[in-house]
């Protein structure tokens, strides 16, 4: 350890020239004018693709919340054409006045 930072300690420091090397010109070394452009197409694009994605994967989202919802409308307008085929009522007195998955009474409590 003692010799690794002997040796950082003197090694000179690199020469705070902002020249080139000879044969080397300022257009060989800078991605210019095309780089830029370049660079800042890839960057709209890559924003536009996540702004798609985002739309497509909340699309998705709707249409298989949208389907949960048609299902379980099926679904209970079954159980309640089957309860008022045999005479029973839903858990809480009366048909239909089941609370909703998210602990809502009904639509006037909303």
């Amino acid at each position: 350890m003692q010799s690794l930072l002997t040796a950082l300690a003197t090694t000179p420091a690199p020469a705070p020239s902002p020249s080139l090397r000879e044969g080397l010109s300022q257009d060989q070394v800078t991605p210019g004018l095309l780089g830029f452009l370049l660079t800042a197409f890839i960057v709209v694009l890559t924003a536009l693709l996540i702004v798609d994605m985002v739309r497509r994967i909340r699309r998705v989202r709707y249409r298989a919340q949208v389907e949960e919802e048609r299902a379980a409308a099926a679904g209970a307008s079954v159980n309640e054409g089957a309860a008022q085929a045999t005479g029973t009522q839903d858990p809480a007195g009366q048909p239909g006045a089941r609370p909703d998955a998210d602990g809502d009474a009904g639509p006037g409590n909303r």
